[in-house]
Parts: C-alpha cells; structure tokens; sequence
C-alpha cells in the first residue's frame, strides 16, 4: 500500500495543465477504436456507411465517458464513507490520493463530453433491491463494483491509448486515465482480496454465492450500458431500440463481451469467489 501511496506523489500532474484541448476533433477520424465499437463483428455492421460508423465511434465514446464520469462520482461517494473510519485505517493514507485523482479524472472525462458532445449522457444504471448482509459483505460488495468498473472500463482505455489511428486527444484522455487506473487496480485487487478472506471466514458458504451472483450480474449490467439507445440515436439510426436490440443478439457481440470481462472474471476465479 505504501509503494502505492509514494507512486501516487512520484507521478501527480495537474490535469487541468495537462490537456491542451483543440477547438474541435476531426469529424472524420473514429473517436473509438473499431474493434470496440459496440457494432464490430455483427452483421449489421458491413451495412453501416462508413460516415455513419464515424458518428457512432463519435456518441459511443461520450456514452463511454458518461459512463465512467458517473461511476466515478458514485465509487468517490462510497470510498468517502469509508475514509479515517474503523478498519480502514491502513488504506485510509491512498484513499486521500484515490479520490484526489478520480476526482480529477471525472472533470477530464466530463470535460471531453461537453466539449466535443456537448452534453453528457444520463446515469441510467439501474439498481439491484438490497438485500440484508453484513457491514463486512457490503464493504466486499461496494470495492468488488469498484474494481469491476475499473477494470472494464481500462480495458477500453488501454487500447484506445494504443491505437495511432484515433485522434491524439482521445488517445492522450485515455492514456493518462489507463496510468493512473493501473494503481487503482492494483489497490483494489489487494483490498478485494482481503475483504473476500475475511468474508469467507466468517460467512457460511450459501452467503458467499449470493455475493458471487450479485457480482455476476453487476458485471452484466455493465456491459449492458455499453449498448446505449442514445448513442445510437445520436448516431442517426432508426428505432435506436429495436437497432440495439439486434446488436446485443448476435451471437459476434458474447465474444466481445468474453474479451472484455476476461481480466475480471479471472481475478474472482483466482480468489475464490467465482466458480
């Protein structure tokens, strides 16, 4: 946790110094890499102009970014609920640097929304009905969701960082977002892992399923929210309902959505939690 905290200091940047931000991005250059369009691999994909496929890589990235602007702003909530209380004491010293940078990182993603989109997309996450559990599950809950939303999201910011093919600002926003998550991931995992332990211990084994479906389903309601009627809106389709439900069933997008959850998925496999 101390490496953590030491190469938190060691890398901090002002953001609102860092980004130099262009007055507008070439409306005909893909703002999302191809292959993670939400269309990639359907076959409603060959179909689409190519202009139009422009458009939808311009309102997939602003429901991306909503997406993660939003998270942020909930994860912040719940790690503040938690800060300098009792048995948070040894995280409690990067919990300070956690929510400085997210919160950062919420202004930059927020900021590349309403420039470029002008607007950002609603929070449309819906949520599961609480069940009664203990403080110790709700914790291994609250930082599991944190985790996961994390992870899937660096996945797309990872590979957006890479491709020499997308605009530099949208390269550079997820480049020094996919930095700065490497910690937060490593952070998280070792937290997961040991608010999992004590779960474990102290749970009888029907009571630790129950959280592993709860996670499950939080990870399929993530992807769901990738696949925003919106953004194909937005985007110029006609029936943005009906086009996403075609989308979501050809059979080309589980694969997708396999590669995607893959880093997740393993980490609870690793640890225990999922079958």
């Amino acid at each position: 946790m101390s490496r953590l905290t030491e190469a938190s200091v060691e890398d901090y940047y002002n953001p609102y110094r860092a980004f130099r931000w262009p007055d507008e991005i070439k409306p005909a250059s893909l703002w999302m890499s191809r292959e993670l369009l939400s269309v990639h691999g359907t076959a409603v994909e060959r179909d689409i102009p190519p202009e139009q496929l422009v458009e939808l890589s311009r309102w997939e990235s602003v429901n991306l970014y909503s997406l993660i602007a939003h998270g942020i702003r909930e994860l912040l909530i719940e790690v503040m609920r938690r800060i300098h209380t009792p048995g948070y004491e040894i995280p409690t010293p990067y919990f300070h640097h956690f929510i400085g940078e997210e919160n950062e990182h919420m202004w930059f993603f927020a900021e590349f929304c309403l420039r470029y989109g002008g607007r950002m997309y609603p929070d449309r996450r819906m949520v599961f009905p609480a069940a009664e559990r203990s403080p110790e599950m709700n914790n291994l809950i609250v930082f599991s969701q944190i985790l996961i939303f994390e992870q899937i999201g660096d996945f797309f910011n990872a590979r957006m960082a890479a491709d020499q093919g997308l605009p530099d600002t949208v390269r550079e926003v997820n480049r020094i977002h996919h930095r700065d998550e490497s910690r937060h991931i490593a952070f998280g995992g070792q937290l997961v892992s040991a608010l999992f332990n004590r779960v474990k211990a102290g749970h009888p084994a029907d009571a630790v399923r129950d959280v592993a479906g709860y996670l499950r389903r939080y990870i399929d309601l993530i992807i769901q929210m990738l696949y925003s009627v919106d953004a194909y809106r937005d985007a110029g389709f006609a029936s943005p309902s009906r086009f996403r439900a075609t989308v979501l069933a050809d059979p080309a997008r589980q694969v997708a959505h396999d590669r995607i959850t893959e880093r997740t998925v393993s980490f609870y496999r690793r640890i225990g939690l999922f079958d």
